[in-house]
């Protein structure tokens, strides 16, 4: 019998935010539980250090700095990043009898240039394997704040249509009509520190402006619920038939704002309430399963799509509140930054009765799940993909898994690791004064580590070992992946 195959991923959740990674000041209890039915990973990569691209890595099984168009999108991006045409691991599990649904986050854009809020919508989820989607089309802080069923806005009234704009605000043919920041501040329930000044929802100001579709507009302390029953559906639909569910999660992106059972369940604030309710979901998920005697016969893959962030556009305190706990663990950087704090993700494997609980050590990309789980399958991949087989090491038959891994960051720089030797190109990045973030100044010189003996990445042995950076700075280059030569190309070392 054909496992079914889960995909729990978390959105800006840390190497350092699970109980079972090392945290102390978070319980993940659910997390933990499934933990102790298989593998946790130390070594586990994204493909970015932001959302919209380790998505793309995840499901395409193709590094997305191999496409300069796969960014961060806007809220009302009108062009899916996936083509109808690539292989992505809905459509390849397909191949292998399996029914799919994506329920939660999409952020990879719909529609073929242009999207009809208030009627059918063309190049959905659906159009790229699933066959089922209930999603909000960019993340949380974002208008349209709706849910678009398969090809469909959800609960969308006919005589209340939506409109979204996306520009400045005296360019809005319709901000006279809604709640803005500036003109309704009375309205917030939190305040933002940056970008999040437009239309205010539930009580927090978000990006962009849309008009209409008032029954449709979601609230933010009932997503996880709403998710959670979706993906129930889903699982009671598919019978006999083994499935496949992507389940994205919208927590600790922000706004971080947790139903009303989980404020307060940490002393974390906001940041970790949100966590606990995240924790919660999944012990929710894996409760039903039980109840549908299945859990057995179902893989459960627990990640998260990029490193850890405190402040991303709202006042809720996360800095200030976190006391000791450390959302990247050991390392530096966080969320958009280039270092290890941006892509190493927590990473988790569960199968109840199949493997065995330990730690492994291999190293891993989100990118291999495409090719991993052809291999269990033996589903055969004719488009070429830079997944690769790691099948062994997700079953905890490998400790070594990968020899070279590459990844990017927010400003498109390739990042790339060999064994124990990482190399960051110079680059030029954003700059913030924020813990976990100040990491994003330039970075004028090359820096090299060796990850095994400095892992916060604090020494630069680029002059101590500028054969190996050379070499490393080379291989990037060969693949297309090194925009600027590097100092060691100019200095001619």
């Amino acid at each position: 019998m054909k496992p079914n195959i889960i995909i729990i991923y978390a959105d800006d959740l840390g190497y350092g935010d699970l109980s079972c990674y090392g945290a102390e000041d978070i319980k993940t209890i659910n997390i933990d539980s499934l933990a102790e039915d298989g593998i946790i990973f130390n070594q586990a990569y994204s493909t970015s250090s932001v959302c919209t691209p380790a998505r793309y890595g995840m499901l395409t099984g193709v590094y997305p700095f191999s496409n300069n168009k796969i960014r961060i999108l806007p809220g009302n991006a009108q062009q899916c990043l996936i083509s109808k045409e690539q292989i992505t691991l809905p459509k390849m599990l397909k191949t292998a009898g399996y029914n799919s649904a994506v329920i939660g986050k999409w952020h990879l854009g719909l529609g073929d240039g242009s999207i009809d809020w208030n009627g059918y919508i063309e190049h959905t989820p659906n159009d790229v394997g699933f066959d089922f989607s209930f999603i909000f089309p960019g993340t949380n802080d974002r208008v349209p704040s709706i849910f678009v069923k398969d090809h469909h806005v959800y609960n969308l009234e006919q005589d209340d249509p939506i409109t979204v704009y996306y520009g400045k605000a005296e360019g809005c043919p319709f901000i006279n009509e809604i709640d803005t920041y500036k003109n309704n501040p009375e309205k917030l329930k939190i305040r933002s520190t940056h970008g999040h000044s437009d239309m205010i929802v539930n009580g927090a100001g978000r990006i962009g402006y849309m008009k209409g579709g008032k029954k449709a507009i979601w609230k933010d302390e009932e997503l996880t619920d709403t998710f959670v029953n979706q993906a129930k559906a889903f699982i009671e639909s598919s019978g006999d038939k083994p499935f496949f569910l992507y389940f994205a999660a919208h927590q600790p992106h922000v706004p971080r704002i947790a139903n009303k059972r989980f404020v307060g369940t940490t002393e974390l604030g906001p940041r970790g309430d949100v966590i606990a309710e995240f924790d919660y979901g999944v012990g929710e998920l894996v409760s039903y399963l039980k109840e549908k005697d299945i859990l057995e016969n179902t893989i459960i893959i627990i990640s998260s799509d990029n490193g850890p962030v405190f402040d991303d556009g709202y006042n809720d305190h996360a800095l200030e509140l976190t006391g000791k706990h450390k959302p990247t663990g050991p390392f530096r950087g966080g969320k958009y930054s280039k270092y290890e704090g941006g892509v190493r993700i927590p990473f988790i494997v569960s199968w109840k009765g199949h493997l065995q609980k330990s730690v492994s050590p291999a190293i891993i990309s989100q990118v291999d799940l495409l090719a991993s789980l052809a291999k269990m399958l033996n589903v055969d991949l004719e488009e070429k993909v830079d997944s690769q087989n790691m099948l062994d090491a997700l079953l905890g038959k490998d400790s070594i898994g990968r020899r070279e891994v590459m990844f990017e960051n927010n400003n498109k720089t390739t990042m790339l690791r060999q064994d124990q030797w990482i190399f960051l190109p110079r680059s030029k990045s954003i700059h913030s004064d924020i813990p976990m973030q100040r990491d994003f100044g330039d970075m004028p010189k090359d820096q090299l580590f060796n990850i095994n003996f400095d892992i916060s990445q604090q020494d630069n042995l680029v002059d101590n070992y500028p054969e190996i950076a050379k070499k490393m700075s080379q291989r990037l280059e060969s693949l297309g992946y090194l925009d600027t030569k590097s100092d060691l190309y100019e200095s001619g070392k």
